[in-house]
């Protein structure tokens, strides 16, 4: 499949930010899923392995970045560009659960930013316990996980540089470990055979985090939401294979 896709979202500038930022893209995309090559809503990459109960891929991921001038906490900082994400992911289907599907995701991928230069920003690992299930129309998701972070990630987001320092802003050095605890939900509704709405809602804690002493944390937590439509204008006469 092909098409357009649509997204605003509105969230923290990054894990324990007072600020948020409202961000909107317009890509085009493409949904192909080869017995190794892999191209959905998910995930891009290849499939290395996969047996009915464990697949490991690896892929991209990413998210928008932050300008520093519009984070009163950050201000004459360097700004957290858009971050790429590649790297390897176990996921290991635990059977049902509530009326769906269980299961459990460990992705660990380097951070790359593609504002400066594709530079390399460190690694994260995020694993979570995700559940799906489909009612009234509607594809339901719901996950629960950690987000954690070597020092190198943790200092793009919160380390403070001697240069950088102010009277209510002293330096600080970050340290790796965990980044933030993560509840999130989607939901997606295909209105008819080209045009799908989706949207998410999440839920971030930084209260037994790492850095949470760092002056650039200013808030005990935060919610991100976004919402989408895609409009898929090509397909291919084969079925898609999971």
């Amino acid at each position: 499949e092909a098409g357009l896709a649509a997204f605003g979202a509105h969230a923290p500038a990054y894990p324990g930010a007072a600020q948020r930022t409202r961000n909107g893209l317009v890509v085009p995309y493409l949904l192909y899923r080869g017995r190794v090559l892999r191209a959905d809503r998910d995930t891009v990459g290849v499939r290395a392995a996969r047996t009915e109960r464990l697949e490991l891929d690896v892929g991209f991921a990413g998210n928008f970045g932050s300008a520093a001038s519009g984070n009163d906490a950050r201000r004459g900082m360097p700004a957290i560009g858009t971050l790429v994400e590649f790297g390897p992911r176990l996921r290991w289907r635990l059977g049902p659960a509530l009326g769906g599907r269980l299961a459990a995701t460990v992705p660990l991928r380097g951070v790359f930013d593609l504002s400066h230069g594709f530079g390399y920003r460190g690694l994260s690992l995020e694993p979570a316990l995700a559940w799906n299930t489909r009612a009234a129309s509607f594809n339901l998701a719901a996950s629960a996980g950690l987000l954690f972070a070597d020092r190198r990630l943790a200092d793009t987001f919160y380390g403070v540089a001697p240069v950088f320092a102010t009277p209510t802003r002293p330096a600080y050095g970050a340290r790796a470990g965990l980044v933030a605890t993560r509840l999130s939900f989607s939901a997606s509704r295909q209105l008819d055979r080209d045009w799908l709405v989706f949207g998410f809602a999440r839920v971030d804690s930084v209260r037994r985090a790492a850095n949470r002493t760092s002056p650039l944390v200013e808030a005990p937590g935060g919610t991100a939401v976004g919402l989408g439509v895609s409009w898929t204008f090509a397909r291919s006469d084969r079925p898609a294979k999971r």
